[in-house]
């Protein structure tokens, strides 16, 4: 085929592989084993990896054959929270999607083989892309998961005002006292804040109003996320030049190069 690579170097990625049928099997055997199929040379400088599904996944997979298994270094990848919220802060997934897995992170991934519609990092993804326009999210994830989230978004109506804070004139707004509504703030803040100066008024707000738990979650994503957009450098100007935060600067300051 004309797509496999005839110079350089890379990865050849052999994606669903056990999808495909034993014969297809064996001539990615061919092209592991010999680096060839009939004409075709994998060039030198280049790695090849596959993936695919498990049987325990309900995928309609095809057993991979002994040898061809026997080649590989095999690695399962679970699903992590840390990773998805990584991928959410740079992505703009919607903030209440992300503050609500940060408080049921089991529910990031959970498979129910009853149900055609269950959660997973894939599905979530969906479920803020029809959120965003205000649809129902049940079709994507579930009915379950889908109760639960609608419970947890009734609590944004309690929820501190977050664009009073990020304009710097939230000093006289409480911190919330209930766990769930701390995480939301805690994460509504850092998926709201569009620049250097509002991440700045969030984290001065919250120094002040927060215990330091909340305050190292906080930085910790703020600080990506604005690594990722360019305006890390001007927020730790502003953060190393405020008396107010030098206390949790001396205590956090590793937080600077996460």
């Amino acid at each position: 085929p004309e797509f496999l690579p005839r110079d350089g170097a890379g990865i050849l990625f052999l994606d669903e592989l056990n999808l495909a049928p034993p014969a297809m099997q064996g001539m990615a055997q061919q092209l592991i084993l010999d680096r060839r199929v009939g004409s075709y040379t994998v060039p030198d400088g280049w790695f090849i990896w596959a993936a695919g599904n498990r049987k325990e996944d309900r995928a309609a997979v095809f057993d991979m054959p002994a040898p061809l298994a026997n080649r590989f270094v095999h690695l399962d990848v679970e699903p992590d929270f840390e990773s998805f919220k990584s991928f959410a802060l740079e992505h703009g997934v919607h903030e209440q999607i992300v503050a609500f897995l940060s408080f049921r992170t089991t529910l990031l991934h959970q498979l129910d083989p009853r149900q055609p519609a269950w959660p997973s990092p894939r599905s979530w993804v969906m479920a803020a892309s029809l959120h965003n326009v205000g649809l129902d999210i049940t079709p994507v994830i579930g009915a379950a998961a889908a109760a639960e989230f609608a419970a947890f978004i009734a609590l944004y109506a309690a929820l501190p005002d977050l664009e009073t804070i990020l304009r710097g004139a939230g000093m006289a707004i409480p911190f919330p006292a209930e766990p769930s509504a701390r995480n939301a703030t805690t994460i509504g803040l850092t998926m709201r804040a569009a620049d250097a100066a509002a991440a700045h008024h969030a984290f001065t707000w919250l120094a002040d109003q927060a215990a330091a738990e909340w305050v190292q979650l906080f930085a910790a994503d703020i600080f990506r996320r604005m690594r990722a957009n360019g305006q890390m450098g001007a927020l730790a100007q502003l953060v190393m030049n405020d008396n107010r935060l030098q206390g949790f600067l001396k205590d956090y300051q590793r937080l600077m190069s996460v």
